[in-house]
């Protein structure tokens, strides 16, 4: 357990959390799975004010592990706890449990087939100046292909939280892959979640944006530019990319034109070939954009001009559909 002291008027947690408002959401739903009586711990690889697990730490030093730089020795540990009869929930950053972790994932986690919850934070290109071997763009693709692995791509803090929360009675482990804790809100506090269903919110006979995570909310934006426009322009959220929610985009695919995934990684092996693979199987109706970085590693720079440059914001799936319909 944690030998360290951590004050909460350090200003590191107020400067990081004035920021970061999104942060405190891991730590609350942690909270509310500690107050219905589940056997949870939590622990990461020296980042807890990076994550925020900090908080949980302050009010739960009991049930909280810091284990320093040693992100793989971390999911070991964690599958170890399972054993022991508790849900250990461990994070770091994406670009290290997602590639450096595989193998701890791949045989100690998932091939045990342990109530393990990995969450890796800071996803894609949110560490920006941080640069390759910080930016995870390949996580979704890893985790994906790895058997009997849950993928949830949360869209903003509250959403999180109540994922969280329903992990409570899902029996395999779950790969939670969250961004810096400064995604605009689009669900309020008490949403609800269910493992496997997309959330159409929009619903679009030109265009549909079917997006995860940080994509989300700029997709929405997206298409209120375009329907403001006079196009047709839906959004579906898919937070579960494995296993996806297959008849919400046969669905999708089925009333309108174009559909285009938007995430925040590769469109090799993530969310947009999720997507490819159901419409391959099932013929027809929509075709099919994938958005996101197209094969190549990542430039350095702040995250707002990165999102801007690879056109992950509004204005960019703004023009990435109109170039489409075109």
């Amino acid at each position: 357990m944690s030998t360290v002291a951590l004050e909460p008027g350090s200003w590191q947690y107020r400067a990081l959390n004035a920021l970061n408002p999104g942060l405190d959401y891991l730590s609350k739903g942690l909270d509310d799975l500690v107050a219905a009586g589940e056997p949870v711990v939590a622990g990461t690889a020296d980042l807890s004010y990076s994550n925020g697990l900090v908080s949980f730490e302050q009010k739960h030093p009991e049930r909280f592990v810091q284990f320093g730089i040693s992100e793989q020795h971390m999911v070991s540990a964690a599958a170890g706890m399972a054993t022991a009869g508790v849900t250990p929930f461990v994070a770091t950053f994406a670009s290290f449990l997602g590639l450096l972790c595989c193998e701890q994932i791949r045989m100690d986690v998932a091939y045990t087939k342990l109530p393990v919850r990995l969450i890796g934070h800071h996803t894609g290109i949110a560490l920006g100046f941080y640069g390759t071997s910080h930016h995870a763009t390949e996580d979704i693709s890893t985790m994906r292909a790895i058997a009997g692995l849950t993928v949830v791509s949360p869209a903003d803090g509250p959403q999180l939280r109540a994922a969280i929360r329903a992990s409570a009675s899902w029996p395999e482990p779950i790969y939670f892959r969250i961004s810096r804790g400064r995604d605009p809100q689009i669900y309020d506090d008490d949403t609800v979640f269910e493992f496997g269903k997309g959330i159409e919110h929009e619903r679009g006979t030109d265009v549909t944006f079917v997006a995860c995570g940080t994509l989300v909310h700029p997709a929405l934006e997206a298409a209120a530019r375009l329907r403001a426009a006079g196009i047709s322009a839906g959004v579906v959220d898919m937070p579960t990319i494995k296993p996806l929610d297959v008849e919400l985009v046969r669905a999708v695919a089925g009333r309108t034109g174009i559909l285009i995934t938007a995430e925040e990684h590769n469109i090799l092996g993530g969310l947009g070939s999720a997507v490819a693979e159901v419409l391959a199987e099932n013929p027809g109706g929509a075709r099919l954009v994938r958005h996101g970085i197209h094969d190549e590693f990542s430039l350095i720079a702040p995250p707002t001009h990165l999102y801007a440059h690879y056109r992950l914001d509004a204005a960019g799936l703004e023009a990435v559909a109109r170039e489409a319909l075109a």
